[in-house]
């Protein structure tokens, strides 16, 4: 279950995941605050795989890690730098 205030098209994100195999390390959403809005990251699971930051409305803002480069896709290269109030949403805890 989401806390309260999350926005509900993560619960599509999360019915995605459940819907595939276990990850190791598992999957997880993460609230951050990053400038001057909340944003949701959900973390790279595999080597060359980017990590995604998303705004309040699931709108895809750019993947700030991963990739071959590990850089993600270079359009918010300080989003570990900047980003604050770090904060679990989910977590899968299927084994």
């Amino acid at each position: 279950m989401l806390p309260a205030g999350t926005p509900e098209c993560l619960q599509m994100k999360i019915d995605e995941f459940e819907s595939q195999a276990v990850r190791n390390p598992p999957a997880s959403i993460w609230l951050y605050k990053y400038g001057n809005q909340y944003v949701y990251y959900i973390p790279p699971y595999c080597c060359d795989m980017f990590g995604e930051l998303y705004d309040t409305n699931c709108d895809l803002i750019c993947y700030p890690d991963g990739g071959i480069t590990g850089g993600g896709d270079g359009n918010c290269p300080e989003f570990h730098h900047e980003a604050t109030k770090i904060k679990l949403v989910w977590q899968d805890k299927r084994e």
